[in-house]
């Protein structure tokens, strides 16, 4: 039974940086994971990808023959793969039991109102693959509470519009401390809280805002958000190991594979501290470990890293690549570590 997630997210969230580091983040760990690109426009990924949709049809072909705009010739490309359903369902079958990551276009409407995307993985699920969506939001969207109250709407339409487990995450969490104050603790956001506390900073961003219709309007959409009450957040720094563990451990265990994970008879210290429960963050407080005492804890983390898998006295000790976002240079590779072949992890499945 293949595992897979489904990452989402508007434009600049995150989610080719989020691919190629969780692609690294697994392969530390002895995973064995693949990345299928299904933006048909990104022709300069910056991870090894094992299956493209540009290969099966590109956007500058659907603009130049259909006289398409990118939104438009972007939803006509799902169209096509939804009627080609073969060429991704045959190209899945070589990956075998690879855990797989799907890279989805930034285009919204794909997950908020057309239906092919979801057709496509609804046929997926008929494979036999247990999918996570994984929805990637920039954090930058806390630095407004117009932005953070537009997020949650676009967020939760999601989440109905997909009907698949769902993980909600916040990006680029590390960036926060240099923003401006926020005007309530990261808690607050993350669980989002009563949104009513936000209204009268709304308020205060714009003159129209203070108006009565646009009053009852925000208010209109807080409560229909805390009515359905199934948004909730969680933080992560790609290039941060402890966060990027802690959401894989939150995701496995949304798409079950914490039920049925890897287990091996040489075991790697990457696998122990995945399944080592006191390896989840220890922190309570994310106001605290992001923002208010940020350079500390990055400091403390390091050394503990360092303690733990960096200095076992001999050469057989087990490292991680360091996992770094995408600098937009033009390396296609740029980041990853170099090609080692196999790692001499046993891998094996327990069929549960």
């Amino acid at each position: 039974m293949p595992f897979a997630q489904l990452v989402l997210g508007s434009p600049g969230a995150g989610k080719s940086t989020y691919c190629d580091g969780m692609h690294q983040f697994m392969g530390a760990i002895g995973r064995e994971c693949s990345i299928v690109n299904l933006d048909p426009a990104n022709d300069r990924t910056n991870y090894p990808c094992a299956l493209d949709i540009r290969d099966l049809i590109t956007l500058e072909e659907i603009m130049r023959d259909d006289q398409l705009g990118p939104n438009g010739g972007v939803l006509y490309a799902f169209e096509e793969l939804e009627q080609n359903m073969e060429w991704l369902e045959n190209g899945l079958k070589k990956l075998e039991e690879s855990y797989v990551l799907f890279d989805c276009p930034g285009q919204v409407e794909l997950y908020t109102h057309h239906s092919s995307l979801r057709n496509i993985f609804f046929r997926l699920q008929k494979m036999g693959y247990r999918l996570v969506a994984v929805h990637l939001s920039d954090s930058f969207c806390l630095t407004q509470p117009s932005l953070y109250i537009s997020n949650l709407l676009l967020t939760l339409r999601a989440m109905l519009q997909m009907d698949l487990p769902h993980i909600n995450v916040l990006t680029k969490i590390d960036k926060v401390s240099s923003y401006d104050p926020l005007p309530f603790n990261l808690d607050y956001y993350t669980e989002v809280q009563d949104l009513s506390h936000l209204l009268s900073f709304m308020e205060e961003e714009s003159p129209r805002m203070r108006s009565d219709k646009y009053r009852r309007l925000n208010e209109a959409v807080a409560n229909l958000v805390e009515n359905f009450s199934l948004v909730h957040f969680e933080v992560l720094s790609v290039e941060n190991k402890k966060s990027m563990m802690h959401l894989l451990r939150i995701i496995d265990r949304a798409g079950g594979y914490v039920f049925g994970g890897a287990e091996g008879a040489n075991d790697t210290v990457w696998q122990i501290a995945m399944r080592n429960e006191s390896s989840m963050m220890e922190v309570q407080d994310i106001q605290e470990r992001w923002v208010d005492a940020k350079e500390e804890y990055d400091v403390a983390e390091d050394k503990e890293w360092e303690e733990q898998f960096g200095t076992t006295g001999d050469d057989t000790r087990v490292t991680t690549p360091d996992l770094m976002p995408d600098d937009d240079d033009d390396d296609e590779y740029d980041g990853l570590p170099p090609f080692t072949g196999d790692s001499g992890v046993k891998v094996v499945r327990r069929n549960q």
